[in-house]
């Protein structure tokens, strides 16, 4: 992922309820905004039906750090992009995640995950937080652009079809079924959490 350096930057202007709750916290600018952001707490918020819930509960994941950035970035006219990415998660990336694999006999198990897209750069607003990884996320079997508060429903969906069109017909994955691969994630979610409380 690249330098926070080059996120862009604005005045916040009062343009709609994200950009309104930003000044109300007294930031002024894109920038600070992001930074902000990024040092609110790492943790699984109680919903993702409310667009504002990292606010309320001051704590949010990959999926409600980037919305809300993406979603400001929205309503100041700033071409910024919340992206969704389906990648390999292994043993390099977080500790427990190889006997996921061997339980299931696979080579990983496909996890997806968000960030932040402005020109030819990429931002993680999870980076550095205590988000249950080792490393960062930075190769992906398949990326896309998306809403910055795509429901949790046609994420999943968008993340069926890649494990459908690109993963399961691959030659490492020969022989594995959607559902042993799905099992894999939700166990690979469950490990996630563990690792952060």
């Amino acid at each position: 992922m690249d330098s926070y350096e080059n996120l862009p930057d604005a005045e916040i202007k009062s343009q709609g309820e994200i950009s309104k709750k930003f000044l109300e916290l007294g930031i002024k600018s894109f920038k600070e905004a992001c930074k902000y952001i990024h040092e609110i707490e790492y943790g699984y918020n109680s919903t993702y039906e409310d667009d504002l819930i990292l606010f309320k509960e001051n704590i949010g994941t990959c999926t409600t750090k980037h919305a809300i950035i993406a979603g400001l970035a929205r309503e100041l006219g700033i071409p910024l992009q919340k992206n969704v990415g389906v990648y390999k998660f292994t043993e390099e990336i977080t500790t427990g995640a190889q006997k996921i694999q061997e339980k299931y006999n696979i080579p990983y198990i496909p996890m997806d995950h968000c960030f932040l897209v402005y020109k030819q750069y990429r931002f993680d607003l999870t980076e550095g937080n205590n988000n249950g990884k080792k490393t960062l996320i930075e190769n992906f079997i398949e990326t896309r652009e998306v809403d910055p508060f795509i429901s949790r429903k046609d994420e999943y969906l968008w993340y069926k079809k890649v494990l459908k069109e690109k993963i399961l017909p691959s030659e490492e994955m020969k022989g594995i079924t959607e559902r042993t691969l799905l099992k894999a994630r939700e166990e690979s979610i469950l490990l996630l959490k563990k690792c952060i409380l």
